[in-house]
């Protein structure tokens, strides 16, 4: 209306500031079960041309180290058939074996964040990001590749494609926005993806996934079914993975433990995850979700 002066224009709404880390600390390991060939680092059971050597085999191509023991026994039975006369076995190249060792892998450590509004209270979120800062620092010293999904509001998103550099991880997971509703099965689904990709570029280094969450889900129709659906995905690849159950307080629903069956896999608090807890955590993840 005349003479009213205009009205200041309103300030744009500001970002509540990234939840700063809470001090890191040593994790237990986590590893993957069976046996790979990846490669050197320090967390799974591989075959490694250096180790301990586990047993014996035939060659397959050039012979790089030879297993005496298992030669000479798979040449003893045959001494009179060869004719031999004197002291000396007579070996022949069937009866060569390869010492078999086995050593340490590094993995692809793909972490899963669930940074929604039900996981955004400043104390909560700060000791999720000290935890997974915690794991972060565990690959660094293990050889690993990491890389970090994030999911909250209506979608999922890659915020680090798999790589080696720890510190650029650290450096994202620090800025992480939160808030949101908590689309559980679409950051299942963009981790299947990720991991899809790896596997064709790297099909001898074994993923490992853990996924951070309290194990709620909502938006969208029935998202419950469709993050467990989404799990079980996982589970028929045989990925091994692990939950890091964020949730607290009195009344506790118990959708992370949920989740990790759905996955195939083991379900530990975020106290469980330090190494010096009271707690007992089975190394094979996946092995210890399938034996629960």
């Amino acid at each position: 209306s005349p003479g009213r002066a205009p009205r200041p224009p309103r300030a744009p709404a500001r970002l509540p500031r990234p939840v700063r880390a809470s001090e890191p600390f040593r994790a237990k390991m986590l590893s993957v079960p069976g046996l790979g060939e990846g490669a050197a680092g320090r967390r799974s059971r591989a075959r490694t041309e250096h180790g301990r050597t586990t047993g014996a085999r035939r060659p397959e191509g050039a012979l790089t180290k030879l297993h005496l023991a298992a030669t000479v026994q798979a040449a003893a039975p045959h001494q009179r058939a060869r004719g031999r006369s004197g002291r000396g076995l007579v070996v022949r190249r069937d009866d060569l074996r390869q010492a078999t060792r086995e050593g340490r892998e590094g993995n692809l450590v793909l972490f899963v964040v669930d940074a929604s509004g039900s996981m955004a209270a400043r104390q909560r979120m700060g000791a999720v990001k000290g935890a997974v800062l915690s794991l972060l620092l565990d690959a660094y010293q293990r050889r690993d590749k990491v890389g970090l999904v994030t999911f909250r509001g209506k979608e999922a998103e890659v915020a680090l494609p798999p790589t080696s550099s720890v510190d650029a991880a650290a450096a994202r997971l620090e800025s992480l926005p939160t808030g949101g509703r908590t689309p559980l099965a679409a950051g299942l689904l963009k981790a299947h993806d990720v991991l899809r990709v790896e596997r064709m570029r790297d099909p001898s280094r074994r993923p490992l996934l853990v996924v951070v969450t309290d194990g709620r889900a909502t938006g969208g129709p029935d998202p419950v079914a469709l993050a467990a659906r989404a799990g079980r995905l996982h589970a028929a690849e045989g990925t091994a993975s692990v939950v890091v159950d964020c949730e607290t307080g009195v009344v506790r629903l118990g959708l992370a433990a949920q989740l990790a069956r759905e996955l195939g896999g083991g379900a530990v608090t975020l106290h469980e995850l330090r190494a010096d807890s009271i707690a007992g955590l089975v190394k094979d993840v996946t092995a210890a979700g399938r034996a629960a």
